[in-house]
């Protein structure tokens, strides 16, 4: 049953990085080469020498991407490393040897080239992050930074590394829109990640200081079928002792829990925030 499972996953792998590499091809071939847009990452600095060698692409981020193997295998472990070696074998012989001999690209507008080299790019890393894997450089680059400064977020590395190689395209390309549709193309890749990654997982925490808790926990979980926590606590301003109700929900249930809220008591309280990831009972499954 084990083995079972196991080559189930990696049959998932495989359908995954085959998938993700299609879509992250189709980016880069068709909408950011071709538009000299280079949106941070390996691939942004492949497109960067591509321009100046001429070069496969696919060819580029694999031999970039080797060194940092090499220091992701001592580092971060085998099992980590051989997954993303994995895939960027696969990304490479998608990118140089199925799309860019076949799919025609996109001479048309820079701006939609950045927005659709962005949306296909971020789709096609998506699938691949869903199952764990990478496609290697400055993922790999952001974790060894981290590991050796542990006090710099993994976010932040990344963000050093991509202005670099932004600001690199501006002098290579040879004209500032480079490094601005650079730029546009990059925050779009990044949404459509997290919302392929956390997507399911998103929504709202709503934190409700009300007199009347108990009757609003109570259509809540009649209501919204969700449960709710309830946390003592001590007025600053009142002096007195108060309950405050805590709630996480989906975010097409907010507006029937504010609905809720103001239909028991229009004076309660209410803090919202966003949530990145709910998971547990009744949400996302919490996996390893």
């Amino acid at each position: 049953m084990r083995f079972k499972k196991a080559r189930i996953s990696f049959f998932l792998d495989i359908l995954a990085d085959i998938v993700g590499s299609f879509f992250l091809s189709i980016g880069i071939h068709c909408f950011s080469e071709p538009a000299q847009i280079a949106p941070g990452g390996v691939s942004g600095l492949a497109i960067l020498i591509n321009y100046l060698s001429e070069l496969p692409i696919g060819l580029l981020t694999f031999f970039i991407n080797i060194p940092l193997v090499l220091l992701s295998f001592r580092f971060l472990g085998k099992g980590f490393t051989l997954k993303t070696l994995k895939t960027i074998v696969i990304s490479t012989i998608m990118l140089d040897f199925i799309v860019a001999p076949f799919v025609p690209i996109y001479m048309g507008d820079r701006l939609l080239s950045s927005i659709f080299g962005g949306v296909l790019m971020g789709l096609g890393l998506g699938f691949v992050f869903l199952r764990g894997s990478t496609t290697g450089g400055t993922d790999i680059l952001s974790f060894l930074i981290q590991r050796k400064f542990s006090h710099i977020p993994i976010g932040q590395a990344l963000m050093v590394i991509d202005a670099v190689i932004l600001l690199l395209s501006i002098l290579v390309f040879g004209n500032f829109e480079a490094g601005m549709f650079g730029v546009v193309a990059l925050f779009v890749q990044t949404k459509v990640i997290d919302g392929i990654v956390y997507g399911e997982e998103k929504g709202n925490l709503v934190f409700i200081i009300s007199t009347k808790h108990h009757e609003i926990a109570k259509r809540i979980i009649e209501d919204l079928e969700r449960s709710a926590t309830l946390l003592s606590g001590y007025g600053a301003y009142s002096h007195k002792e108060m309950e405050m109700l805590v709630c996480a929900v989906r975010k097409p249930q907010f507006a029937a829990l504010k609905k809720i809220v103001h239909q028991v008591d229009e004076n309660a309280f209410v803090i919202v925030t966003e949530a990145s990831q709910i998971l547990g009972e009744g949400f996302h499954p919490l996996s390893k």
